[in-house]
């Protein structure tokens, strides 16, 4: 809660770096909605992989020092700006948009990047929707064009991202293959959707894929390290396959002619390209 009328604990970073730049303070300025903006009490906050890139000032977007991590929140509605009339204080909300920063008490985002949250979800789980279910959502329908029926794999399913894309495709009727690099992985990546799942530890794991796919191939990939796996999926897909960079920390030499080949595509995913 609030330490005070106009001020509230908030996480500040004052320099790029490692956890140790994040300081809890106790006398940072509540920050106050403008016309289109609310203003959320926050319950729960989402921690993403992107948000610790930031932090140590590796990725592309560096935000003006000093500043509060955190994009996924969820929590109740403190106040409203004038021309908000979608949401009222007192509303269960999530949103993936923060303006002023999560890890704080209280936080403002942009109204039309804040949604319901339903009673079926507490506040965890709402905190956990915003950048992982809304990047597969992307990833899937947005830039992959899957559609039912097809071969989707999800190398990289046991994480927020992998677990989300899991669960919607099923739901959307593909046919979903995860990877996962442990036992409990491979099995949370089963309970939430997945028809099959493969170790990709196991030197022969591909193959399996390519013996369990049959000559179609896979329709889709959804990859989060492309870095190392991108010249391999381009063997696995079929005809006019494609696949989805979601994640990558490095460079990779790919074979060309292997797109080629079959006309696939490799197109990569950003959130933040998204419009509202």
């Amino acid at each position: 809660m609030a330490t005070g009328r106009n001020v509230m604990r908030a996480v500040r970073v004052s320099e790029f770096g490692g956890p140790e730049v994040l300081k809890l303070l106790s006398d940072v300025l509540l920050p106050n909605p403008k016309e289109n903006q609310v203003l959320i009490k926050v319950h729960a906050c989402g921690v993403n992989p992107v948000e610790t890139y930031i932090r140590s000032g590796t990725h592309a977007r560096k935000p003006a020092l000093p500043y509060t991590p955190g994009t996924d929140v969820a929590g109740v509605i403190e106040a409203v700006g004038a021309q908000v009339t979608v949401f009222k204080k007192g509303d269960r909300v999530f949103t993936n948009g923060t303006i002023s920063g999560g890890y704080a008490d209280y936080t403002v985002a942009a109204a039309d990047t804040v949604f319901p949250l339903s009673d079926k979800l507490d506040f965890k789980q709402g905190a956990a929707i915003g950048i992982p279910y809304f990047t597969a959502y992307r990833a899937l329908f947005q830039k992959g064009h899957a559609k039912p029926g097809e071969t989707v794999l999800v190398h990289g399913a046991s994480g927020g991202v992998g677990i989300a894309t899991c669960q919607i495709a099923r739901a959307y009727g593909l046919k979903v293959l995860g990877t996962a690099g442990t036992e409990e992985g491979m099995n949370l990546v089963l309970r939430n959707g997945a028809h099959k799942t493969f170790n990709h530890r196991e030197a022969d794991y591909v193959d399996k894929i390519k013996e369990f796919s049959a000559v179609q191939g896979v329709d889709v990939i959804i990859e989060m390290l492309a870095n190392v796996n991108l010249a391999t999926d381009l063997q696995l897909l079929s005809p006019g396959g494609r696949v989805m960079i979601v994640g990558s920390r490095g460079p990779i030499e790919i074979y060309p002619r292997d797109t080629m080949m079959k006309e696939s595509s490799i197109i990569g995913v950003s959130l933040f390209c998204a419009t509202k």
